[in-house]
């Protein structure tokens, strides 16, 4: 019996250092379908942060676009509710200071994206609809926005963006 144990040993051994040696991850191409219907959710603490939160768009639009998916972008039924410090880059007066950000929201308004903006949050900061850029939709609420949005069957997205306070080559 012993004999027999131990070479059950061995070879769950010798089978688990094979596996290891020869195994790697397995790509699941996920069959996407169109028509998708995404909410983001933008509350940061920084409006700084913002550059990073469009980024979380684009690698959603661009996998959606490029190939083997291909989706045109009229496909992509997309909103971006904003009810954080990043009120202050959508501000005419602050267009300067936030160009990039600004021309990158207008960039993906081009393609059907639409960019809504808490009308609470804007009374927070003291803008009216005179003072943020031209393409922002104003809503009531950020809340009642994010509910409404996923009652009719949107994902919702919620960008973590965070300082990063050691290199990717440091924590590997």
């Amino acid at each position: 019996m012993k004999h027999l144990a131990a070479q059950l040993i061995l070879f769950y051994s010798l089978s688990l250092s094979t596996l290891a040696a020869s195994s790697e991850a397995k790509f699941d191409q996920t069959p996407y379908q169109e028509d998708q219907k995404v909410v983001f959710e933008f509350f940061l603490d920084d409006p700084a942060k913002t550059a990073s939160a469009l980024f979380w768009i684009r690698s959603y639009m661009n996998t959606m676009l490029d190939e083997p998916y291909g989706m045109a972008p009229e496909f992509l039924d997309v909103k971006v509710i904003l009810h954080g410090t990043e009120l202050v880059t959508i501000a005419k007066k602050n267009y300067e200071k936030y160009r990039d950000v600004v021309e990158r929201m207008k960039y993906y308004h081009t393609l059907g994206f639409e960019f809504r903006v808490c009308a609470m949050a804007m009374e927070d900061y003291g803008y009216s609809a005179r003072d943020v850029q031209d393409f922002i939709v104003i809503a009531p609420s950020a809340m009642a926005e994010m509910a409404h949005w996923q009652q009719q069957g949107y994902a919702l997205i919620r960008p973590l963006v965070f300082t990063r306070t050691q290199s990717v080559e440091d924590i590997r």
